[in-house]
């Protein structure tokens, strides 16, 4: 339960200290990534409840098959990859929005 509360504090203080993904370059993936609460878990340059977007990129650079790997985490939620922390589902979000998500992580 305190891992828990922990991670619900961190996603507030995330939120409410504004952290954006201002220094990825595309506008419509800063605004997807907004509006699908990516930025309660992840910041591009430091670990919040989840890793940092940057951590991401350098995980997965030169892989070929990253952006479908890593769509399909996005869409379906999962844990273990990172910690025990689970990264919920996002069932709702476009899957082209949730590519150029991706797309725009892994440029990092």
């Amino acid at each position: 339960m305190k891992l828990l509360h922990a991670a619900i504090a961190a996603s507030a203080a995330a939120v409410f200290a504004g952290q954006a993904f201002g220094t990825m370059d595309d506008a419509a993936a800063n605004a997807a990534m907004a509006k699908a609460g990516c930025n309660a878990c992840h910041a591009v340059d430091k670990k919040l409840v989840g890793p940092s977007f940057q951590e991401i990129a350098k995980k997965y650079k030169g892989d070929p098959k990253a952006v479908a790997t890593l769509s399909e985490k996005v869409r379906k939620g999962g844990a273990g990859n990172w910690g025990q922390i689970p990264m919920p589902p996002n069932p709702a979000v476009p899957d082209a929005d949730i590519k150029k998500m991706v797309e725009d992580i892994l440029k990092l």
